[in-house]
This record gives structure tokens, sequence and C-alpha cells, in this order.
């Protein structure tokens, strides 16, 4: 990764009010990311920071003043990650996101971190001194030759592996299946792996706009050129049968399964029967819709 340029920037603060529902405060110690998804949402992120670098060629590490009262924050849910992975490689020589929690340390804020990553291990003497922090990895294949072909993150073996030793060291898991590529991404698959020591399942469609979906759409011509059509039909004619009917199979694997499955809820309830949540976050009305008709 000697491609990739870096730079130091100063900025106020490390803490951004958050339109997320899941929390009311972002936490992201860099700018840009090294993984280098190249379905990365996040890539919108590049008109703001004066960069002319490819999306995941360059990251900009923050310099901030130490938290003022962190105690005042007691209560707030930060996630950290919703517009970089704090856990990017880069981590382990800079320790931007380390910085924050020792800062935050002590102070009873609910944390979330969102990750690629098992450099998250490095810090659980400090997570776990959060009151039930929370750690989602993105998971959305079993093929670690697609998983290459999409980023430069480390392997699905060692996520899945991170997420099981936090389960086991008592930190709630989730496995964030998304995006979801339609005839790609074996869903019930990467359940079975990981149902026994992940909390919750975040289901997530994989949703093309902007400038990667040219680039996607070509990937898919020309590595899984019979699905193609499929993916015509869904992201050029907006066709939501595929969705549909993956919720429909996701309702009865639930079901069979004795998990609980919700559509756009608040995403940490708690199953009384131990078992995962699955929680769907497609966005779609129309499943939306099916759901509360049910």
């Amino acid at each position: 990764m000697d491609d990739i340029k870096i730079t130091y920037i100063k900025v106020k603060t490390v803490l951004t009010k958050s339109n997320l529902p899941i929390a009311g405060y972002s936490v992201n110690p860099y700018v840009g990311c090294t993984h280098a998804c190249k379905y990365c949402y996040a890539c919108f992120m590049k008109r703001f920071t004066g960069h002319d670098e490819p999306w995941g060629t360059f990251l900009d590490v923050k310099q901030w003043d130490r938290i003022k009262n962190p105690q005042k924050y007691t209560g707030q849910t930060m996630i950290v990650g919703s517009v970089t992975d704090g856990y990017n490689p880069q981590e382990e020589i800079f320790c931007r996101t380390r910085a924050f929690l020792e800062e935050m340390q002590g102070n009873g804020i609910n944390l979330i971190i969102t990750t690629k990553s098992d450099l998250v291990l490095r810090d659980l003497d400090l997570i776990k001194t959060f009151p039930s922090p929370l750690i989602s990895w993105s998971i959305n294949t079993l093929d670690e030759n697609f998983k290459n072909d999409m980023d430069r993150a480390v392997s699905i073996e060692r996520r899945i592996a991170a997420m099981k030793k936090c389960h086991e060291e008592g930190i709630r898991t989730t496995c964030f299946i998304s995006p979801i590529f339609p005839g790609i991404t074996q869903v019930f698959e990467i359940i079975e792996q990981i149902k026994d020591f992940c909390d919750y399942i975040w289901l997530e469609n994989l949703n093309l706009r902007g400038n990667f979906k040219t680039q996607i759409m070509e990937y898919i011509d020309k590595k899984y050129t019979d699905l193609l059509p499929l993916y015509q039909q869904i992201y050029n004619k907006n066709d939501m049968t595929y969705w549909r009917i993956l919720d429909r199979k996701v309702t009865e694997y639930a079901e069979t399964n004795g998990f609980m499955y919700v559509i756009d809820e608040e995403p940490f309830l708690r199953n009384p029967t131990g078992k995962p949540i699955i929680i769907n976050y497609f966005y779609h009305s129309q499943i939306k819709q099916s759901a509360k008709k049910k």
C-alpha cells in the first residue's frame, strides 16, 4: 500500500452530530478509506476533501484537541466509522481510533464500531470498558476471490475469526451482510457461518448510485455475465421483485430457525431466546408495506 497518499489535517473535533438513526454522533478519525471498496457509498466524501486521487488511494489523518468535558456525553451513542473505517491498516501506525477510545474511556457512552478489519482486536482492553459496546463487521460473501475483486480489506476468514473472538470476550457483535449483491451474496450461507457468535444480523441491499454504478455493471458483465439481465432489471428498470423474494425467504428462514426478523426497526432489540436478530435495512417502501401487512 505504498501508493497511499497520507496527509495530516487539524480538525476542531472528531465528533460530528449524526443523522444516522442508530447514533447521535459519528466519529471518523480519518478522511478517506484505504480498503478501496468498489461499491463504497462514502466515496461521495471525496468532493469535500480537495483530493484528485481516486477513492481508496488517499487518507487524511485527523489531529484534534483533546475532547473537552467528555463526561457530558454520558449516555450518548457514538458510531466509529460511518464514512471511513477506523481500523484501516494505517490505524496500526497512527492510532487515531485508539486515541479517541482513550479520551472517552470511563464516560459511559454507547459505543458502536463498524469495520472490515480484525485490527479492532488490538483495542479490546479499551472497548471492554464501555457499557455494552457493539462491533459490526461487513461481510457480504464467503468467496475470497469475489471479496478481493471488491475491496482490499482483510480476508473474510479473519473478519469471522475476529467476530468470534469478540463474542467470546462478551462483546456484542453484528454481522452486516452488506451490500447484498443479487445472485452473488449467499445470505443464508453467511448466516449459517456466524449465527453461533453473532447477536445481530443486518441486511442491506446493493444500491447502485453515483460514479460506481457503471463500474459495477461492467464488472458483472465481465465476471458474472449470466447475471447481467438480472442487474439490468433491478438497477435500470427499478424492478423490486428480487428483494421481495429475498424478504420472503428470510422470513421463512427466521421462522424455521427461531430467529426474530424485523424490518427497519431499532437495531438493538434483545432476543429472549439468545439467538441472533435479523434486521432488514433494504429501505424499500414496498417491502416495508408488505411487512406491515404481514
